[in-house]
């Protein structure tokens, strides 16, 4: 390629980009006449029902050479300027900034919304419930730890609704001030030692581990601290102002944590769609089994089964929580749900929203 190609390539991308500032704000002026419907009649914001169809129809439209990836990451920002010309979305996750809990909402909300870390899980649930935030991002399960324990209790005595569901790889980077061959510790939350065990055994044997109670104070330590490294997420290297060394330093690369959207509106159906639900059975003998066949009748099929015992209880009961595939307002699983909640001394449907992978 001659100069002159080159030359005649960067106008031809400077006169693309003119027209995508235009359509932007084409596209922003709709959004605001959409946004001014909403506020008259009280309707919410953020529509996951509807960015899922959105996120479909762009997806059959890319032809490449942009990847999927590259797609949902511009339109996530889109979205959120959406958003945010509409009105501003407040997010509550579980902090502190520089989690993995932060990039998750990140990557729902994008950078137009205002996020607030709460300090816990319960916290996250108070501030929906007190109009603190208008959605939370709560850990609910991990692949390789199990499910969120805090989570399943606080779904089953809060008001609030499940709206939507984020599943994020968890990748871990290697990062400090310093360089490579001068780190001296490395600090971290314990399950991420343990999920970067063999990197660590085989890149730095014998090195100083040290145990925090987040990734997040992990890195503003080793911001703070010479010759000290950390394992985390990608997002606390800019917080911090630390230098990504290596990055997918984790044993597995299958490591996923499910995070719910918790807010307080009900999501309508997109056509996939995933619906959870908890009940306490009638303490005799076969009473989970009967409680179970309505959604095999329906021919509903369950995603997750998962028990805790029945904390309104002095006794050995215990609260199921399921999610199968399908939506609170299809025939089918209205009809099961109903069958269920006969059948139980509880019963309570916690959200139904799009279907994630």
């Amino acid at each position: 390629m001659k100069d002159e190609d080159l030359q005649k390539l960067r106008c031809e991308i400077d006169s693309i980009d003119a027209d995508l500032i235009a359509l932007l704000n084409r596209r922003y002026k709709a959004v605001e006449a959409i946004g001014e419907y909403k506020r008259e009649r009280h309707l919410p914001v953020y529509d996951p029902s509807r960015q899922r169809k959105l996120m479909e129809r762009l997806q059959e439209l890319n032809n490449g050479p942009m990847t999927a990836d590259i797609l949902n990451a511009i339109y996530r920002e889109i979205m959120s300027g959406s958003h945010r010309l509409e009105r501003p979305i407040r997010a509550a996750f579980l902090g502190p900034l520089g989690t993995f809990s932060h990039q998750a909402t990140l990557e729902i909300f994008g950078n137009g919304a205002d996020l607030a870390p709460e300090k816990t899980i319960p916290e996250v649930f108070r501030a929906i419930e007190c109009d603190r935030a208008d959605y939370g991002c709560v850990p609910i399960e991990n692949s390789a730890e199990g499910v969120i324990n805090y989570t399943l209790d606080w779904l089953v005595r809060s008001s609030v609704r499940i709206t939507a569901e984020k599943y994020c790889r968890v990748h871990h980077s290697l990062m400090a001030k310093c360089k490579r061959n001068e780190i001296k510790r490395i600090c971290s939350h314990p399950q991420v030692l343990g999920q970067c065990r063999g990197y660590l055994l085989e890149n730095f044997p014998g090195i100083e581990l040290v145990e925090m109670t987040s990734t997040a104070y992990a890195a503003e330590r080793a911001a703070a601290e010479e010759f000290t490294a950390t394992l985390g997420s990608p997002v606390a290297s800019e917080l911090y102002k630390l230098a990504i060394l290596e990055e997918n330093v984790e044993d597995s690369s299958f490591n996923t944590t499910r995070f719910l959207v918790i807010g307080n509106q009900t999501t309508s159906r997109s056509g996939d769609d995933k619906t959870s639900l908890c009940f306490v059975v009638k303490n005799r003998p076969g009473a989970l089994y009967e409680a179970l066949d309505p959604f095999r009748r329906a021919g509903l099929q369950m995603t997750m089964i998962e028990s805790r015992p029945w904390q309104q209880q002095s006794g050995w009961e215990y609260c199921f929580f399921v999610d199968l595939l399908g939506h609170r307002d299809d025939p089918k699983v209205a009809e099961a749900c109903a069958d269920v909640e006969k059948l139980s001394a509880f019963f309570k449907i916690l959200g139904s929203y799009p279907r994630m992978g």
